[in-house]
């Protein structure tokens, strides 16, 4: 029996469970069987398991642009299989399993995909050329990709945390985000990606030397397959990069997402901001910000006040011929109209709708993706936590 045979019946179950909602629960039993003989049939021990779990987010949330970001309860999950390095091998071998959101199309290769290439970066950093021990890495992913629920800034994190286990760097977490921040950039995403919760965040101004070399895994790029040589030494990541605090938010409030079924990509969605914005239109949104802020932490929740400080001058207006349905929803959803609704907004770039609630979760969605089917678009709708946990790893017993 060859070793096709041998491993070929896994293989199959794990593409059946990758596509079958009802058998996907099993999936973490078909990969233990397709690990244990890949063991063996390599001769290599796994040294260690570790899981790496990151949460998505959601970044703007009305008037704080490019500042707010919530930790939601949809995760990136990796499952790590450390081996025993190859003393005869100094390229280590790497594989990559994906399945769940956007497993049809996301590279599985290890200089393109960007788990992987931001792992590279950070190990880079640290003088490691390369992995320094074989890996399999499981990547099972609920976070629906382009459509504004920090997809990209979860593989981030993913990354720079999977380079700091296996590079055995014991980073701080602040540290950890200084590298999320020079891939990624944006501090809302990234931030409560990480750290957990409704935070609030920016970066210091940086020289572009520090943020433009060849060698940083810019994660916007990925969309024209540019790859980067993570091979170069790059420069040293500043320390501080960004700043952040942990504001309180009432236990009552849901995120509703109501998700259309095509993407806009971040760079697109950036594109059609203009350069520059009006005094009135700046001292809008700050005095909402402001506002809001402290208005999601009282409990009870004030519905008027927190619909009135989510409306936006700064970036939903010019994002709105990107959504169809988008103004309507914007102006026809409020709480007068959907009782237990608190404020409505895109999530990120888009073209995922964000509504806070607290009650009703079913008619406020229900609403919405109404206004998306007359537009003739299809959506998904899923109501969720807003969790105080950031990204985790822990450590799997052998």
């Amino acid at each position: 029996m060859n070793l096709w045979h041998l491993i070929a019946p896994e293989i199959q179950r794990v593409a059946l469970v990758a596509t079958s909602p009802i058998l996907h629960r099993n999936v973490g039993f078909f990969f233990q069987i397709y690990h244990q003989r890949a063991t063996l049939i390599n001769g290599m021990d796994v040294e260690r398991r570790i899981q790496i779990k990151v949460p998505c987010s959601s970044s703007n949330i009305g008037p704080g642009f490019d500042v707010l970001g919530l930790t939601l309860s949809m995760h990136l999950v990796l499952n790590v299989e450390i081996y025993k390095p190859q003393a005869s091998n100094n390229d280590n071998h790497v594989t990559i399993i994906y399945s769940g959101e956007g497993a049809e199309k996301v590279s599985i290769s290890v200089e393109e995909n960007l788990i992987t290439k931001s792992a590279l970066y950070v190990l880079a950093c640290h003088d490691i050329e390369g992995f320094p021990a074989p890996l399999k890495i499981h990547v099972d992913n609920s976070i629906p990709m382009g459509r504004g629920l920090g997809s990209s800034g979860a593989a981030v994190v993913a990354g720079v945390l999977l380079g700091d286990v296996v590079g055995n760097l014991n980073m701080t977490r602040d540290r950890i985000l200084d590298f999320c921040l020079i891939i990624e950039k944006h501090p809302d995403n990234v931030t409560a990606a990480l750290i957990g919760g409704f935070v609030a965040a920016y970066l210091r101004t940086l020289d572009p030397k520090d943020t433009d070399a060849p060698s940083i895994p810019h994660s916007e790029t990925l969309d024209a397959k540019e790859v980067r040589k993570t091979s170069d030494h790059p420069p040293k990541v500043p320390e501080g990069i960004g700043h952040y605090v942990r504001l309180k938010w009432a236990k009552e409030i849901k995120a509703i997402a109501i998700i259309p079924q095509f993407e806009v990509a971040t760079v697109t969605a950036r594109s059609v901001l203009p350069e520059a914005y009006t005094r009135d239109d700046v001292v809008f949104n700050l005095q909402r910000l402001a506002v809001l802020t402290t208005a999601l932490s009282a409990s009870p929740p004030n519905a008027d006040l927190i619909f009135q400080a989510m409306q936006d001058r700064i970036h939903q207006p010019y994002r709105k011929h990107l959504i169809p349905g988008l103004p309507h929803i914007l102006s026809s959803v409020k709480p007068q109209t959907h009782p237990g609704l608190l404020g409505i907004c895109l999530s990120g770039a888009g073209p995922t709708i964000l509504a806070l609630a607290y009650d009703n979760f079913d008619h406020i969605a229900e609403s919405i993706t109404i206004a998306f089917a007359k537009e003739e678009i299809d959506t998904v709708v899923k109501v969720l936590e807003v969790t105080e946990d950031g990204a985790q790893v822990m450590e799997l017993p052998l």
